[in-house]
């Protein structure tokens, strides 16, 4: 087998983990979700089964990628492109992490009602999940005005979590008693306009797979 056939072939087995690893990531996301709105600790620890998948998942990405790195005389763009791999990876992974931190904080609510039956969280983690799919579509399918639509969309993110944000604010005026819960709310908000983040770095790696320009948008956030 040739060089570039063995390089098409380790890339089309990356391509394959990393629609795995956007499939497990958009079941945490969901599954973090519903272990909040219906507070179930089953389903809380379903998510950290998740992310541990997922983390596998980016270590055989990794060491794809290095095998790929490995061969003889790699092109710019082969090169190119496995770096882009390799920083995607990173940011998918952080997603998990969030969504297992989602899971956990949720577990600590009190037993008592939601302060405030709000859709905005649900549609917020529907549009995320939707962005994460969007990103690693782009890359596979060389998708440069979907990569690129993915910082246009997070504005839809952003625009949420100030909503939830101000309500929460808002109910916490009218009742202190309430702080608690309101706080803990507003972390897994921040946690779910992060993963907006990472997708949208996501589209970022994307384009520079593809052109060679990385470009640092007010959206890229670092991978925390």
């Amino acid at each position: 087998m040739s060089v570039r056939a063995r390089y098409e072939k380790e890339l089309k087995e990356v391509f394959s983990n990393l629609v795995l690893m956007c499939r497990h990531i958009e079941i945490a996301i969901e599954k973090c979700v519903k272990a909040l709105t219906e507070r179930d600790s089953r389903i809380a620890a379903e998510v950290s089964e998740e992310e541990k998948t997922i983390d596998k998942l980016e270590r055989d990405i990794q060491q794809a990628c290095l095998q790929i790195l490995m061969m003889e005389h790699p092109v710019a763009s082969d090169f190119r492109e496995v770096s882009a791999t390799l920083k995607m990876i990173t940011d998918l992974e952080r997603i998990g992490d969030q969504a297992r931190d989602i899971a956990e904080i949720a577990l600590h609510l009190d037993d008592g009602h939601y302060i405030e039956k709000s859709e905005h969280i649900p549609l917020m983690a529907a549009i995320v999940i939707q962005m994460v799919k969007d990103g690693v579509q782009a890359y596979i399918n060389r998708d440069l005005v979907l990569a690129r639509s993915l910082d246009r969309i997070d504005d839809k993110v952003d625009d949420l979590f100030n909503i939830v944000m101000s309500e929460l604010t808002e109910l916490i005026k009218q009742n202190p008693d309430h702080a608690e819960q309101a706080i803990t709310l507003m972390m897994i908000t921040k946690y779910l306009e992060r993963i907006g983040d990472h997708a949208v770095n996501v589209g970022e790696w994307v384009e520079y797979a593809l052109t060679g320009e990385h470009k640092i948008s007010e959206g890229t956030k670092d991978n925390k």
